[in-house]
């Protein structure tokens, strides 16, 4: 009997791993271009500093121990999280916009062109459907909602950023895919054509036309989608015109590269920095609210959208501890810079730095 089990439990975690779902890891001359990569140390992606998995002081045993054990004030909302939902397809494309969809996902008409970015539309923020599931009221947009998109954005691999099912209901629409290095082998693994995926590395230039190019550059993080880490490259996002300029940050944790981007690229118009999902124990590769401050003014943004919350919980923090907490201390600092908090679905107008936004999480149980 216990063998019989244990060659049943052998089936179905090869059946589960075989999922397309977890993709298809760099190999051929994906793998041979990577590895030339100044990012690719010691067979993986290494961030510009040191960075480890865990802040000192702290171990996976005791994590998971406090994860499972310690009574802490995990909130999650218990009512529908408030939203508008803004059509889509009606919207003019001459209109400079940004819409939010929770967490980090989010769609962009600028210069004629549409953009989404890190789009998860399934529900779900995990491999295993049902483990992660998002917040009541955040899943008001599936793929139909959306026109043809000019430009899939994927700042990384993970499962919240790049979702299986999504990807696969919006690949119709979907005329280009940019992403980072060894990212494009799960979009070609999924179908999608060679030429329709453009890969790179950090510091790279992309000209999308004559009035709109995006830049990749560093953020610090790590990747994977299986056993196996590090093995596709993270990255982040400058788009600009000529009279405009955005950030989009994907996830990172605080570092000099903030800084350096700022001193090359800022100021900035509109800077996305990852707000959400955060510990002490992985204070290096998730902003703490307090560095989202010091990323602001490092980034020299005149305006600032904190993201990677309000959808799903994947840290202890209670769901609207970030919006919060990245308010007060903003309202606190020298100089605060305007913060961008609008509801999911809530139209943003990009060029419009006077536009208010309510601090919709308050009264939300």
């Amino acid at each position: 009997m216990a063998i019989t089990l244990l060659i049943l439990l052998l089936a179905f975690l090869i059946y589960v791993f075989k999922h397309p779902r977890y993709g298809k890891k760099p190999a051929g001359e994906r793998l041979a271009l990577l590895q030339k990569s100044p990012q690719f140390k010691n067979g993986r992606f290494e961030n510009q500093n040191f960075t480890p998995e865990l802040a000192e002081g702290y171990g996976y045993f005791n994590i998971i121990s406090d994860f499972l054990f310690k009574k802490v004030d995990r909130k999650v909302p218990k009512d529908l999280i408030p939203s508008i939902k803004t059509n889509l397809l009606e919207l003019p494309i001459d209109q400079d916009v940004l819409i939010w969809f929770g967490h980090s996902s989010y769609f962009i008409q600028l210069a004629g062109k549409r953009f989404l970015i890190d789009p998860v539309f399934s529900g779900n923020a995990s491999p295993v459907y049902g483990t992660t599931k998002a917040f009541k009221g955040t899943e008001i947009y599936a793929a139909e909602d959306f026109p043809p998109i000019d430009y899939l954005l994927i700042t990384h691999d993970h499962y919240d950023h790049l979702d299986y099912a999504t990807i696969l209901k919006l690949k119709p629409k979907i005329k280009k895919v940019i992403c980072a290095l060894g990212v494009g082998s799960h979009f070609e693994f999924w179908g999608f054509p060679t030429n329709d995926i453009i890969e790179r590395d950090w510091h790279e230039k992309i000209e999308l036309d004559s009035n709109l190019t995006l830049y990749t550059t560093p953020s610090r993080h790590f990747s994977g989608r299986g056993i196996k880490r590090c093995n596709t490259l993270w990255t982040s996002f400058v788009l600009e015109t000529q009279n405009f300029k955005m950030y989009l940050g994907g996830d990172s944790g605080y570092d000099t590269h903030f800084a350096e981007i700022g001193a090359k690229f800022g100021p900035f118009d509109l800077a996305l920095i990852d707000n959400g999902q955060y510990n002490p124990a992985w204070r290096y590769i998730h902003n703490l609210p307090e560095d989202v401050i010091k990323a602001m003014k490092d980034l020299k943004a005149k305006r600032v959208f904190p993201v990677h919350s309000s959808k799903f919980a994947l840290a202890m923090h209670p769901w609207d501890e970030p919006l919060k907490k990245v308010t007060e201390l903003n309202d606190l600092s020298e100089n605060p810079i305007p913060l961008i908090t609008p509801m999911i679905g809530e139209l943003v107008e990009l060029k419009n730095e006077n536009q208010q936004f309510q601090q919709w999480w308050k009264g939300v149980e």
